[in-house]
C-alpha cells in the first residue's frame, strides 16, 4: 500500500502495509538510520523520534498512524559539519560511549527543548528518564541538555 510521511519537512511516498512499525520504513526505505531498534518493545528509547512535537517510539507506530504528521529525526536536526546546538552540547559533553541510543536521546531532549527552552533540572531528568543508556552515559547526557538549554553545565543537586 502507498503512504506519504512528511520527514524531516520533506514527503516520501513508500510502499508499506500499514502495520509495519514507522522504525523499519524511517531505516529500510528512507535510509535514515540515526533510529534504531532497541527493545522492540518502546522500553529503551534508542528507536524515539518526534512525531508532531512529541517523542514517540517509532518501534512502535504503525507507519499508518504517522500519516499526515510531521516526522523529524536525528537527521533532520542537522549535519556533522553543521551540527544542531543540541548535537554540538552532546558532542561537547562526550556524551556517547557507543552511540547507540544517542539518537533516540537527542530526539527525546529536543522534543523537551522545543517545548520548554529552560527546564527545571528535575523536568530534564523526568522528561529524559524513558530512554536508557547501556554505557552509563547519563550524566553527560544530562550536562550536554543543560548546555543546550544554557543552563550551568553541572546540576545544582542531583
Amino acid at each position: 500500500m502507498s503512504l506519504v510521511l512528511t520527514v524531516n519537512g520533506r514527503q516520501h511516498t513508500v510502499d508499506a502495509s500499514p502495520e509495519t512499525p514507522l522504525l523499519y520504513v524511517l531505516r529500510n526505505d528512507l535510509q535514515l538510520n540515526g533510529a534504531k531498534f532497541g527493545c522492540g518493545l518502546g522500553q529503551c528509547g534508542a528507536c524515539t523520534v518526534q512525531v508532531d512535537g512529541k517523542a514517540a517510539y517509532s518501534c512502535l507506530l504503525p507507519v499508518a498512524a504517522a500519516q499526515g504528521r510531521a516526522i523529524r529525526t536525528v537527521e533532520g536536526l542537522g549535519a556533522p559539519e553543521a551540527p544542531s546546538p543540541l548535537q554540538k552540547a552532546f558532542m561537547d559533553e562526550q556524551a556517547a560511549q557507543c552511540g547507540y541510543c544517542i539518537g533516540g536521546m537527542i530526539m527525546r531532549a529536543q522534543a523537551l527543548l522545543d517545548a520548554n527552552p529552560r527546564p527545571s533540572e528535575a523536568h530534564i531528568r523526568a522528561h529524559m528518564q524513558p530512554n536508557l543508556c547501556r554505557c552509563g552515559t547519563h550524566m553527560r547526557i544530562l550536562r550536554a541538555i543543560r548546555r543546550a538549554a544554557g543552563l550551568p553545565v553541572e546540576a545544582a543537586s542531583a
